[in-house]
C-alpha cells in the first residue's frame, strides 16, 4: 500500500509566490498534495481551522511577511492550539533575528524563497 500524500497548506500573500510552490511541489510527484492557500494571516488561520485538523494539514508553508499577521504571529497561535503541527517559514527575509524566533515559537524549518527548489526535499525531511 502506498503512503498517503503529505497535505500543505501554503500561505503567501504574492499570488505568484503561491502558484510556484504548488509547480514546484507538482513537479516532486505525488507524495504531496496542496489542500488549501491562504493570502494572508487572518485567512491562513481560517483555513487551517476549516480543514478540520488532525491529520489535515501535515505541514503549512507559511510566509512571514503579509498583510494583517505575521508568518510569526500565525505560526505562535497555532502553534499554541496544536503544538505538534509542523511550519516550514518560507519567506524572502530569514535574518538571524527571524530564525531565532522561528525557533523560540516551535517552527520545524526555515527557507528562503530563493531556495524554492528545496522544498520538496526539505517537506520529505520532516515527512520521516
Amino acid at each position: 500500500m502506498e503512503p498517503a500524500a503529505t497535505t500543505l497548506l501554503v500561505v503567501d500573500d504574492e499570488v505568484d509566490m503561491r502558484l510556484l510552490v504548488r509547480s514546484v511541489m507538482a513537479l516532486a510527484g505525488d507524495g504531496f498534495a496542496i489542500v488549501a492557500e491562504a493570502a494572508d494571516g487572518i485567512e491562513a488561520i481560517e483555513r487551517w481551522r476549516g480543514l478540520g485538523g488532525p491529520p489535515v494539514p501535515d505541514v503549512i508553508i507559511l510566509d512571514n511577511r503579509m498583510p494583517n499577521r505575521s508568518g510569526l504571529e500565525v505560526a505562535e497561535d497555532i502553534l499554541q492550539e496544536r503544538p505538534d503541527q509542523r511550519i516550514v517559514l518560507f519567506s524572502a527575509f530569514l535574518d538571524d533575528r527571524v530564525r531565532a524566533k522561528a525557533r523560540e515559537v516551535g517552527i520545524a524549518a526555515c527557507l528562503t524563497k530563493e531556495d524554492v527548489a528545496e522544498l520538496p526535499e526539505l517537506l520529505a525531511r520532516l515527512r520521516a
